[in-house]
């Protein structure tokens, strides 16, 4: 993925310190083409008709398959792909076939596929009954379990995990399908010589969600994902270190900017969510401290940087009567979160997140979509549990109820679908505007179903990538970086920074559409006006 370090994480922030920002590393930058298709807004108020969420919902699923890696499954809906990376981990003498692309490139990733993997856990678990109501559960159910079945072959001993397959550097010279792909396909790792506490906590959280949603429907499934993720964390919280200081090649992709204490206290909460175990619990509360479980007021939610979802977790079991005793700490943990969300809301004394002229949560100019799903999807949830606590969120500027949050949270999905001063769809293949030159490999290049012919390297470059016509191949339910902080955006496949999509973006999308589809169908009459 096309990317650098300044994407990762935005200002850390405590509220008796002032802001400041993280470095960022350099990257290889593809060779640009000059601009051809530019969008400026030319509107500052649009009013659309109510939003098709079945549709959205389906679409976000269908993305998934695009990005699947291995053997295809019978099943598989998106036609334009085919296998590929077969042979990945044989230089190394392991079975790691399969798994996830994170985007437009090749490389498998371990930190991202996991956190994708945890949010379409963590969707499924909050808005089961929603997805299945909308016929979806089965193929939600599907996509967790392509990155948990590639995670138990990675997961080849208690303290070894492979954490990547293949390399950026490498990857971004060739602009290839993956059903062609003749760059490096090297596997690293992470064990007991070479630490990686972040990893091994994602992916233990990744796992330990997972087990939650199978639970009832395969429990022998359930059972041997939660026997992962216990190993998992315990080589973690016993191994510590970040994991890119052990492999080195994801430091210009996927460096653990935000350390590794927030995966390992992320991990634990998880794994108290599905064993009930006090033991992980204690561990998220005797460790608040040093950890910076309580420490840390964040504003942004990501893959790399867990407190904000850590925080609202954590707080919502101040409900239940059984941890009364930790009512203090989950206090302070509750505080962080509303800290979170406030900020979402511009309702903060001091720090909110800035947003664009037409209104959509802005943290930064690379790939800002991945901030805007998480926020809608934590809001919602957040609400949910409002409503269910018949409570109320506090903020500096006054009290906010379950509604303004849920209203809020369907502004920012709206906005992604097409209610926006472009009127562009950031949903690739969703309404009748979308980008169609989506920076994406495998959907650029002619389907190798159609054409099995090999297309070299520098091959795909010349004649795909510079083609200024739209993709061959729609990247259905994709989620692109998205507009600009004047929500200005270029339909250019050069410009990866807005067209680049990643299965991060969407995976939070999942439960937020099946949410404001149940919402839709309990008020099938409604309609938005939205004015910026």
């Amino acid at each position: 993925m096309e990317k650098n370090n300044n994407n990762i994480l935005n200002e850390l922030q405590l509220e008796t310190i002032p802001r400041f920002s993280l470095p960022s590393n350099s990257l290889l930058l593809l060779p640009l083409v000059i601009p051809i298709f530019t969008f400026i807004v030319t509107s500052t108020a649009t009013t659309v008709s109510a939003f098709d969420y079945a549709d959205a919902l389906t679409k976000s699923l269908l993305y998934f398959e695009s990005q699947r890696s291995g053997r295809l499954p019978y099943n598989q809906r998106v036609t334009w792909r085919d296998n590929s990376g077969l042979t990945d981990g044989l230089e190394q003498g392991v079975d790691l076939v399969g798994g996830y692309y994170d985007a437009g490139d090749h490389v498998k990733f371990g930190l991202p596929m996991a956190f994708t993997v945890t949010m379409l856990s963590w969707s499924v678990i909050e808005f089961r009954d929603q997805i299945a109501e909308a016929g979806e559960l089965e193929r939600a159910l599907e996509a967790i379990k392509w990155g948990t079945d590639y995670f138990i072959k990675a997961h080849t001993s208690p303290n070894v995990l492979w954490a990547e397959v293949g390399d950026g550097d490498t990857d971004h010279y060739c602009w290839q399908r993956p059903e062609d792909m003749t760059t490096s396909r090297h596997a690293y790792k992470i064990d007991e010589n070479n630490p990686g506490s972040d990893l091994a906590g994602e992916t233990a959280a990744a796992m330990a969600a997972a087990s939650i949603v199978f639970k009832k429907t395969n429990p022998h499934y359930s059972h041997l994902l939660l026997h992962h993720a216990q190993q998992l964390f315990e080589f973690g919280d016993k191994c510590r270190g970040r994991y890119d200081a052990s492999v080195g090649v994801v430091k210009s992709y996927y460096a653990s900017v935000s350390g590794y204490m927030d995966e390992l206290l992320w991990g634990a909460m998880w794994l108290y969510k599905a064993t009930d175990s006090d033991n992980y619990l204690d561990y998220v509360i005797n460790k608040a401290h040093c950890f910076g479980g309580i420490g840390w007021a964040i504003t942004e939610f990501s893959w790399d940087v867990k407190y904000a979802g850590l925080q609202l977790m954590t707080s919502k079991l101040l409900a239940e009567d059984k941890h009364k005793k930790h009512t203090h700490m989950l206090e302070q943990y509750r505080s962080k979160a509303e800290y979170y969300l406030c900020s979402c809301l511009n309702m903060n004394n001091g720090s909110n997140i800035d947003r664009t002229p037409g209104g959509l949560l802005y943290i930064r100019q690379w790939n800002n979509m991945q901030y805007v799903s998480t926020a809608a999807f934590l809001l919602t949830v957040y609400s949910d549990f409002l409503v269910n606590s018949n409570q109320k969120l506090n903020c500096h500027g006054g009290t906010v109820d379950h509604e303004e949050i849920l209203s809020f949270a369907k502004s920012q999905v709206d906005y992604i679908l097409g209610s926006n001063p472009m009127n562009m769809s950031y949903l690739v293949g969703y309404g009748s505007k979308y980008p169609t030159r989506v920076h994406h490999r495998g959907a650029s290049i002619v389907s190798y179903r159609e054409n099995k012919g090999f297309i070299g390297c520098t091959q795909g470059y010349d004649n795909w990538y510079s083609r200024p016509e739209p993709n061959p191949n729609v990247l259905v339910g994709a989620l692109v970086g998205g507009p600009d902080c004047q929500d200005n955006f270029m339909d250019q496949r050069d410009n990866y920074m807005q067209t680049e999509a990643c299965t991060y973006n969407t995976a939070p999308l999942v439960g937020v559409f099946a949410k404001m589809l149940q919402l839709q169908d309990q008020n099938p009459s409604q309609s938005l006006v939205a004015s910026y």
